[in-house]
């Protein structure tokens, strides 16, 4: 059974390690007698461009972008309460990783929520700051193009429900 193709030029996708890019193209390419179709994905953030092959696409992770009621799901993830749970630094950094990895928007609310520090909330170490920050940008970036708003805004808005919650 052929893979059906869901992806298409000019799509935004997520790819779950790398967050939001945009379909370049589909080509196919000849790797000695094997011929193979690949989504090509450009990562301008990055500037990095992405070639997955259509069969391994699903198994990858790749999707489109959240739908506007996934992403109202994910926003309503920031106004909840954060739950720090207490044990060990490093293997809340691992499942924090983990979730972002995983390229869903819930998930990476959970992470952006849980480690979110008002003024009066006492200082982040800088690997909380930096999973903070990686979280945040995926989020943002996503948020953006479901709302076809820059990443800027989009990260001002996310940052506004945080500080309301």
């Amino acid at each position: 059974m052929a893979a059906k193709q869901k992806f298409k030029k000019n799509d935004w996708v997520v790819y779950p390690t790398h967050g939001v890019g945009r379909v370049t193209g589909i080509e196919k390419q000849k790797i000695e007698d094997v011929s193979i179709t690949l989504i090509v994905i450009s990562f301008e953030q990055d500037r990095m461009t992405l070639r997955v092959p259509v069969t391994k696409a699903e198994e990858a992770g790749l999707r489109n972008l959240a739908s506007k009621d996934e992403m109202k799901l994910a926003l309503k993830t920031l106004k909840g309460r954060s739950r720090i749970r207490r044990t060990m630094w490093s293997r809340r950094a691992q499942e924090y990783e983990a979730k972002i990895n995983s390229g869903s928007p819930v998930l990476i609310a959970e992470v952006v929520r849980d480690l979110h520090r008002n003024a009066d909330q006492p200082e982040q170490s800088y690997s909380e700051r930096q999973i903070y920050q990686s979280a945040l940008e995926r989020l943002s970036r996503e948020f953006a193009a479901v709302e076809s708003i820059d990443e800027e805004q989009a990260t001002e808005k996310l940052e506004e429900i945080l500080l309301a919650a």
